[in-house]
């Protein structure tokens, strides 16, 4: 994960602060990224979502510009408690869904009990990867891209489902807490952040 998120139309006063904080700071683009390196030594470098290289002007203003979505994406965000999942054309949502499945927690009962309840909550647990496919199917059905974060393992699940194997998952992982409407629309501005990552000097 990059250091910080950065939504574009915040990237220009980002740097200004960073010149406040370290010195004036020297922009370059290079490997696709805007870099900046302050008099103090300290470094950033901002890259584009979706993979995108940069190649434009050494100014914050003009990475902003030149950030754009594809044209149809998606999200996904899967843990054991629920699901939510979008679909987008650009930076627009069209479709989306959220789901909360009971999942039990641990337990400290021992021997038969826990065994029972283990496979109760692996149960619980499928059935709600289930479910978060199915509405995953139906709703990402030819995306270009999709974003994804949650649970790794839940994640892996849902896109192991044969009519999902297709999506190509991007690079971004979004560390989200159990999908609420709330977590789907703040991924999804996270999903189209400026990634920033930031080197203090003496660090």
């Amino acid at each position: 994960m990059p250091d910080i998120l950065v939504p574009a139309e915040r990237i220009e006063r980002w740097v200004a602060n960073f010149a406040d904080r370290h010195g004036e700071a020297e922009l370059t683009v290079a490997g696709g990224a805007l870099r900046g390196t302050a008099a103090d030594g300290s470094t950033f470098s901002a890259r584009l979502p979706f993979g995108e290289d940069y190649s434009g002007a050494p100014e914050p203003a003009a990475l902003a510009v030149a950030l754009a979505a594809p044209e149809d994406w998606g999200v996904l965000l899967v843990r054991k408690g629920g699901f939510a999942v979008a679909r987008l054309r650009r930076g627009t949502m069209t479709d989306s869904k959220v789901g909360q499945r009971h999942v039990q927690g641990r337990t400290k009962a021992g021997g038969q009990s826990q065994q029972r309840f283990a496979r109760r909550r692996d149960n619980q647990a499928r059935q709600a990867y289930e479910a978060a496919a199915d509405h995953a199917a139906r709703i990402l059905a030819g995306v270009e891209a999709v974003v994804t974060g949650g649970d790794r393992t839940a994640v892996e699940e849902v896109l192991a489902d044969p009519r999902l194997t297709r999506l190509a998952p991007d690079a971004r992982w979004l560390p989200v807490p159990d999908p609420r409407r709330g977590v789907l629309e703040q991924a999804v501005r996270d999903a189209l952040a400026i990634e920033v990552d930031v080197r203090n000097a003496g660090d």
